[in-house]
């Protein structure tokens, strides 16, 4: 229960004092309960003995009134916090999760499923924020009001009060099998959750994939496995808590036979009052209620721990850490120095002690065959994680003393493929700069050479461009990322082959748009079509992570090796046709 307390502390964050206040509320007004369960041994005596002490029961039933008015406007008052203030600290643990998502590093980022990061952000939040109101006042009631009315029965009478409490010492080794049971269905549960939430995800992202390979509905074995799976772990669990459910029943029944057995047993010895039998009684079928209580308590603690191991290993996920001192940048030339990069889930080096330089407002080109380490060098530069070896600079500055804001101000990055936002184009072009005139986002759709086809759409800029652009085709999706990075007008452009997946029409447009872009700017590009690449400054070629080749056009040409390679190969697949 401690342990409880201190993570529901921590949960509440800055609502710490609203929680705290809850829970004095509610240990006051269970004490009250207590205190009235307890007054109706005195008030039943009264009622049965001959003749009624009318100004007695009134004092007692003025009483009893009373302190269920006061109890009733302390459980009216605590729960402002579960109705209220745990949605605001539902909203801000949200956000904080959010703030952490921004800091994580990507490549720890990429390493979680999209429907695994959705069960955390929203169902995870709710079983562990919306429940803390609830579980505080089933806590305390299960612990407080038994205490109190066995307090108060003590001087009454000690046999009654030993009556009462004959039954609570069985339930404790139920409630704790109960605890080991429940905490690893819902870890099972929890786990299938996500799981069958990330397989929705893969299922609606990949349906024209499915469709035409006729993957679809019960044809969808990855996700009709997920969803057997998780109905097997729901049935399984089920069965498993019916056992416990019903011995906690049984015991609670089996307690309040022996507490009537015991009471009648001192009437017949006449050492017991009538009225105090069934004033028992009364108090035996409200006292019981706690240990009914204590089998969805067990399934509600492990719910929020669960859900809170989920939400911590989110949190706890180290930033990349900038070195002090944070310094500006004030020129954008780019520089690797014995770089060696490994991705955390690879035993392979994807970059092997890499270096080279990029001046200011020049172009420099990428190389290679698939997996050579190429995006791989345009992930570092915009810290998708930090290397194990080297340095990367910008205008003389190790990116990792940058402050993470600063660094993306300095970069504009152009995807081949492209992520659109379900919003109106407007808003997507204007996400780079968020306080742009419509205006300056109509200039840079102009340079970007998609003002056209875009106002000839519905809507204009306030055309709608579905769940991740679908309403455009790729050159127009492409086009409307380049007006982004327009918009943005970043010193450092990183072009990730931009027009590789393009028609030729498609293509045209969009180099004339990159034209555009790259206008005096510092400029890596990953090239697959050497064509698109013979004016840069300078040519990085690489094979299994290390630059082998490094010049101009020219120059490359002139020395055998990969590129000379590349080139003599692309130039004559221009010449392929397909024949009957």
């Amino acid at each position: 229960m401690l342990n409880t307390y201190r993570r529901m502390m921590q949960v509440a964050g800055s609502y710490r004092p609203q929680l705290q206040t809850a829970l004095l509320l509610s240990v006051i007004a269970s004490i009250i309960q207590g205190i009235i369960f307890a007054l109706f041994f005195p008030l039943l005596s009264a009622l049965m003995t001959l003749p009624i002490d009318a100004q007695r029961v009134g004092t007692l039933l003025a009483l009893f009134a009373g302190l269920v008015l006061i109890e009733g406007l302390l459980r009216w008052r605590e729960l402002d916090f579960a109705w209220l203030t745990s949605t605001e600290v539902a909203h801000e643990t949200r956000l904080r999760l959010a703030e952490q998502l921004r800091r994580m590093p990507l490549q720890d980022l990429n390493q979680r499923r999209s429907g695994d990061l959705n069960v955390v952000m929203s169902g995870n939040v709710s079983e562990v924020v919306l429940w803390i109101g609830s579980l505080a006042t089933l806590i305390i009631q299960t612990l407080v009001v038994p205490l109190i009315t066995v307090l108060v029965t003590l001087f009454v009478d000690w046999r009654l009060a030993a009556a009462l409490v004959v039954t609570f010492p069985l339930a404790v080794p139920v409630y704790r099998y109960m605890r080991s049971l429940v905490k690893t269905i819902l870890r099972d549960v929890s786990a299938t959750d996500a799981e069958t939430a990330s397989r929705v995800v893969e299922y609606a992202q990949g349906l024209p994939v499915l469709r035409a390979t006729q993957q679809v509905g019960e044809q969808s074995q990855r996700l009709q496995a997920a969803l057997e799976q998780q109905r097997v772990v729901q049935v399984k669990g089920q069965r498993l808590v019916n056992l416990p459910l019903i011995a906690m029943a049984t015991l609670v029944e089996v307690g309040i036979i022996a507490v009537i057995g015991l009471g009648t047993g001192f009437i017949l010895q006449d050492s017991l009052s009538m009225p105090a039998l069934v004033a028992l009684v009364v108090i035996t079928m409200r006292f019981t209620e706690p240990l009914a209580q204590l089998t969805g308590l067990a399934s509600i603690l492990d719910l929020m721990e669960i859900s809170l191991e989920r939400i911590e290993a989110v949190m706890a996920t180290p930033p990349l850490a900038v070195q002090p001192p944070p310094a500006p940048l004030t020129r954008f030339d780019v520089a690797f120095d014995q770089v060696s990069f490994r991705y955390a889930d690879q035993t392979e080096w994807a970059l092997r002690e890499v270096s080279f330089q990029v001046p200011e407002r020049s172009l420099t080109a990428l190389v290679g065959p698939s997996g050579s380490g190429k995006t791989t060098i345009t992930r570092l530069i915009s810290r998708f994680a930090d290397g194990q070896a080297g340095a990367i600079c910008i205008g003389g500055i190790d990116i990792r003393q940058v402050e993470p804001a600063v660094l993306m101000r300095s970069l504009s990055v152009v995807f081949q493929d492209v992520y659109l936002f379900d919003d109106t184009i407007l808003n997507n072009i204007r996400m780079a700069k968020p306080d742009a005139t419509d205006a300056e986002v109509e200039a840079a759709a102009q340079a970007a050479n998609c003002h056209e086809f875009i106002s000839r759409l519905p809507h204009g800029y306030h055309t709608q461009v579905g769940e991740i652009g679908g309403a455009l085709s790729g050159g127009e999706r492409q086009r409307i990322s380049i007006a982004r990075a327009m918009l943005k007008d970043a010193p450092v452009v990183l072009l990730d082959e931009p027009t590789s997946a393009l028609d030729t029409e498609s293509e045209v447009a969009v180099q004339r748009a990159i034209d555009q872009l790259v206008v005096d700017k510092t400029v890596i590009v990953i090239a697959h079509r050497l064509s698109t690449v013979v004016g840069a400054d300078q040519i990085l070629v690489l094979e299994n992570g290390r630059i082998v080749a490094q010049g101009t056009h020219r120059e490359l040409l002139q020395q055998p090796g990969r590129y000379a390679a590349m080139w003599a190969i692309q130039q004559q697949s221009q010449g392929w046709r397909v024949t009957a």
